[in-house]
């Protein structure tokens, strides 16, 4: 299914994309790392939204933080 940046979709339908289960997904939303916007009591999320998220920019950014995070915590560890 290709993403259309232009339209809207559901939060099924973004987990898909993502390959996220449900509470990973509202978790997203709730942190801010995806806008999303409540209309009539559930969320819509753009097109674009969804592919600033499966861009390779974004996963190498994220890469970068979980193994920095991992380093500090080994380190942390370490020095106990």
């Amino acid at each position: 299914m290709e993403i259309n940046p232009k339209e809207i979709y559901t939060t099924r339908e973004t987990q898909e994309f993502l390959k996220v289960s449900s509470s990973t997904m509202k978790r997203l939303i709730k942190n801010g790392i995806i806008t999303a916007y409540k209309v009539g009591g559930v969320y819509r999320i753009w097109g674009d939204e969804i592919l600033k998220h499966l861009s390779p920019e974004t996963e190498e950014k994220i890469y970068n933080v979980y193994h920095g995070i991992k380093e500090k915590t080994k380190k942390t560890i370490e020095e106990w």
